[in-house]
């Protein structure tokens, strides 16, 4: 039961990327077809936040599935490998997204 759960997780983490990009790219046709500015700009960040959500899922679902079905030493390092991994494109997609690290403030004079 348990590993039918992390995998529903994990095809609802693909849906989300599938489906988000999906609507960037229609959104960005749109834009594009009025002239808009920045498209490409906002194309990119569509698509990072669609990625970053994404992620989240993929992360629990293998948490999920490693932790609550078989928590072996080699399970467990995995695991911690594919959170490391994952963790380190989430913090880079979100340096492209808005151009800073999550832990500093806003700008908010700008």
């Amino acid at each position: 039961m348990i590993e039918k759960i992390g995998l529903t997780i994990d095809a609802a983490g693909v849906v989300v990327i599938l489906a988000g990009a999906m609507v960037a790219f229609v959104a960005c046709a749109v834009r594009l077809s009025r002239h808009e500015r920045d498209v490409y700009r906002r194309l990119r960040q569509h698509l990072g936040q669609t990625i970053l959500l994404g992620l989240e899922l993929l992360v629990a679902g293998d948490i999920i599935r490693t932790v609550a079905t078989s928590p072996t030493l080699t399970g467990v390092a995995i695991l911690g490998s594919i959170v490391l991994i994952r963790t380190f494109l989430s913090f880079s997609l979100e340096v492209e997204i808005n151009g800073r690290w999550p832990w500093q403030k806003r700008d908010t004079a700008g």
